[in-house]
């Protein structure tokens, strides 16, 4: 896809569906799309988590799938949080997303942290099949107002 991203708002008001690039340029993209989306829940460690969560989902959709096709981001609003999910055309499940194998990361290597901050920063994970590939998500609870001490 050359040119700037497609935005799409969907038909429920509390949901994005917004095509990407299949460059590494989708990725600040989808930083500040999932900031502007997140910015109603006034909830500052959800939209930096969601941000960096986003940002290797996309990372890796466009790292291990191939050709040019758009991938897309999609954020749904929720009354208890928000679920993002970035879709590929690569049908084959991602790597060790929901059941790590293999031990931890080698300390050395500059890749294989993702998808374990994936698995250990949000309340849960995944991926589904799709008709044109996969669904990589994850979803972050809203964190209740903490009560102030009365004077």
């Amino acid at each position: 896809m050359n040119g700037p991203a497609v935005y799409e708002l969907s038909s429920a008001p509390a949901s994005w569906r917004i095509a990407l690039p299949h460059t590494a340029a989708a990725v600040p993209v989808a930083r500040a799309l999932v900031r502007t989306a997140l910015a109603e829940l006034e909830q500052g460690a959800v939209c930096d988590t969601a941000e960096l969560l986003t940002a290797e989902l996309v990372a890796n959709a466009v790292e291990h799938t191939p050709g040019e096709t758009p991938i897309e981001l999609v954020v749904e609003l929720m009354p208890s949080g928000c679920q993002v999910e970035v879709h590929d055309t690569d049908p084959a499940p991602p790597g060790d997303l929901t059941c790590p194998a293999g031990g931890p990361p080698d300390p050395w290597q500059e890749h294989g942290r993702g998808l374990l901050l994936i698995r250990a920063l949000s309340s849960s994970c995944g991926h589904r099949p799709t008709e044109s590939g996969k669904a990589v998500w994850f979803r972050l609870p809203v964190v209740p107002p903490q009560r102030r001490p009365s004077a």
